[in-house]
């Protein structure tokens, strides 16, 4: 990981999007300060578009996606999209899978986690889990935190009962479906924009904080990862390119900045 004042100006000038983790990345202690929104807003004035792609549920999401300059935010690993609506405060949800889909799924799930539950000593769901509708969330370090041996445990049962699972900073998810975070990116850009990621890759940047954004840190030529990312270093199986000197928000901030002194 190089240091970000490394970002060859040149490079950072064509950014036209951002794609970003939410917790840890944009948020400090769970609340995104003065610094990271002050540059969620100077990138929106300068056109650059921000989409957020998190763990979290859809539920926990929706006031976010109202109140933040962002062009939508994608919820639960790459399943479901929030954009704005037409009609003031109103937004407009996307699925990547169908409700009958859905239903099955979660029905499943819920299987999964009460099992997980009984197996795993000192497990709690996730407190915002009342808001997901395609995955399942266990806290390892929000509320709850678990020895890296009972994460590596809940991993392993949820991939035993064929789910997906990755582990973010605060939470273990595991889903059925093919979506993660690479694909629901690639979707959201072609439904909300109607272009495709992989054609203009080189015009976005993503940055994330943690090993359940590997998949974007591997696929993007500029990636970012915040300072904080340091404590998950030796799990990181693709590191991000290069990295901020501030941690979380104030990392955020630091990537803003960068893109917005080149153009």
């Amino acid at each position: 990981m190089r240091p970000l004042r490394e970002w060859p100006a040149q490079q950072r000038a064509g950014i036209r999007g951002v794609l970003t983790d939410i917790d840890d990345t944009l948020t400090t202690e769970g609340v995104v300060t003065g610094d990271a929104l002050a540059a969620l807003d100077a990138l929106a004035q300068a056109g650059v578009q921000v989409i957020p792609i998190t763990g979290r549920p859809v539920g926990w999401s929706e006031p976010f996606a109202l109140q933040w300059p962002v062009a939508a935010i994608v919820a639960e690993n790459g399943a479901v999209a929030l954009t704005r609506a037409p009609l003031p405060g109103a937004l407009r949800k996307l699925h990547v899978q169908d409700e009958e889909l859905r239903a099955a799924n979660f029905a499943r799930m819920q299987q999964v986690a009460q099992r997980i539950l009984r197996e795993v000593p000192g497990t709690a769901l996730a407190r915002d889990s009342a808001g997901r509708e395609t995955d399942i969330a266990i806290d390892h370090s929000e509320y709850t935190h678990l020895p890296p041996a009972s994460v590596e445990r809940v991993v392993e049962l949820m991939q035993l009962e064929g789910m997906n699972a990755t582990v973010s900073s605060i939470h273990i998810n595991g889903w059925y479906g093919d979506h993660n975070k690479r694909s629901g990116a690639r979707w959201v850009v072609r439904e909300l924009l109607g272009r495709e990621l992989d054609q203009e890759i080189e015009q976005w940047v993503y940055v994330g904080d943690s090993t359940n954004d590997v998949l974007m840190f591997e696929h993007f030529p500029h990636s970012v990862g915040v300072a904080n990312i340091r404590r998950f270093a030796d799990q990181l199986t693709h590191a991000p390119r290069y990295i901020s000197d501030g941690e979380r928000g104030a990392g955020f901030a630091e990537v803003a900045a960068a893109i917005l002194s080149a153009r």
